[in-house]
């Protein structure tokens, strides 16, 4: 479906959510400053940070692909798979350490991961409806 859309569409797209997802985060923040620890709050916008810090380690990883030329389906699957499952361990591992150096620290990483996933799906949606992909 992501396939069929105009190609200035995934542009538009990921500066949208990056913007969203930036604005969610501070929204997070304040109101973890009221009702958790301030390093909740503070893990709320590390974890907003991290998303969008792997989303554009992504997409900078897919452009170097697409620069490559002619290759396989499966070479560009292997290669994309790879790195961006390395870089899920080691933010998992990570994350899990803090949770468990740090409760609240680590739960607010998580929620700030959580908080950016849905803004992106939001925003996927928004912009499939918009080209009739509903």
């Amino acid at each position: 479906m992501l396939e069929n859309l105009p190609t200035n569409t995934l542009p538009r797209l990921l500066r949208r959510t990056t913007l969203s997802a930036i604005a969610v985060g501070v929204v997070g923040f304040v109101v973890a400053i009221f009702i958790a620890p301030p390093l909740a709050a503070l893990g709320v916008a590390l974890g907003v940070g991290l998303a969008i810090v792997n989303l554009r380690f992504l997409d900078r990883q897919a452009a170097n692909v697409e620069l490559r030329g002619e290759q396989s389906t499966k070479a560009v699957r292997r290669q994309l798979g790879g790195k961006t499952t390395g870089r899920l361990i080691v933010m998992t591992i990570v994350i899990l350490g803090f949770v468990w150096l740090n409760a609240p620290f680590g739960i607010g990483i998580v929620s700030g991961l959580v908080l950016y996933q849905i803004v992106f799906v939001v925003n996927v949606l928004r912009v499939v409806a918009n080209q009739g992909g509903l």
